[in-house]
């Protein structure tokens, strides 16, 4: 049986300028986590 989304939380989802914000904030978590090293397997003294 599925869940109904109440209409707050489904107009949330569907106001573009707050997907714009939680896309902006994402972004921003990815690239603190790449930016400290953690975004790579390769080792640090990798050269082709």
């Amino acid at each position: 049986m599925t869940q109904r989304i109440s209409k707050s939380k489904r107009a949330r989802m569907q106001n573009p300028i707050l997907q714009f914000f939680r896309y902006i904030r994402l972004n921003l978590k990815i690239l603190k986590i790449v930016s400290k090293g953690h975004g790579s397997t390769r080792d640090v003294n990798y050269t082709k």
